[in-house]
């Protein structure tokens, strides 16, 4: 099976050429104009490596990197953009992108990055299997992330999309303390916070769904001053 990638460009003639260069490298290739087509296709489908553009309307490579890095935290993201600024770079990889090419490129020099990167090993195909995973189970509760759904103390209840994703966050990092920060900009976007109270009320509700007794949590933490933590005893 060839190799796919997704390859993410609001730029039409770069977004065509680099698709002729890579299918005539024997890449299965899809492409998206923006961020929020980006995310729709790598729901539905599976890739070997993404590649992103950071200036995009809607929303920017960035926030499509740490959506898709919460869905899959071993996905290879490589980000192909006009901006050179080192801090830029530090942001993406900081959030988990493999590498990191300036426009105007070599072609022949990103072609070469984008082999090195697209052919899954035995370990990374591993990862992407357990990633790929549909369901999380704890304490007599199972959420299932396809379906927005979850079996618990109160039956089968439907989960919102914002609790769908601050859930795969703290199973993600299960037993570490998230900060607030953190929370909201992986699940809310850079540029939008909602009120103080907002996590809090989340916190209220998964404490209502999963937990034994909500009044004294087991799974479910507010550290004060400090963040939130989900821990799950082996």
């Amino acid at each position: 099976m060839s190799n796919r990638i997704l390859l993410v460009d609001d730029e039409e003639k770069l977004l065509n050429h680099l698709f002729e260069a890579l299918s005539a490298k024997g890449y299965e290739v899809v492409t998206a104009k923006n961020g929020l087509a980006a995310l729709k296709l790598y729901e539905e489908q599976r890739f070997d490596l993404v590649i992103l553009d950071i200036m995009m309307p809607e929303i920017d490579g960035h926030q499509v990197c740490e959506k898709i890095r919460l869905e899959n935290p071993e996905q290879k993201i490589l980000f192909l953009t006009a901006k050179d600024s080192t801090r830029d770079k530090i942001e993406g990889l900081r959030l988990g992108a493999k590498d990191y090419v300036t426009k105007p490129y070599n072609s022949e020099e990103l072609l070469l990055r984008i082999g090195n990167l697209a052919t899954p090993s035995p370990t990374d195909q591993g990862a992407a299997a357990t990633a790929i995973l549909n369901t999380y189970s704890f304490g007599g509760n199972t959420i299932n992330f396809k379906t927005y759904q979850a079996s618990c103390n109160m039956g089968t209840i439907d989960l919102t999309q914002k609790e769908v994703m601050l859930l795969k966050l703290f199973i993600e990092r299960k037993n570490q303390v998230i900060s607030r920060t953190q929370i909201l900009q992986t699940v809310w976007g850079y540029d939008v916070y909602p009120v103080t109270r907002t996590i809090d009320n989340f916190i209220l509700n998964f404490r209502k769904y999963f937990e034994p007794n909500p009044a004294e949590p087991i799974y479910f933490y507010s550290i004060r001053g400090v963040g939130y933590k989900f821990t799950e005893n082996e």
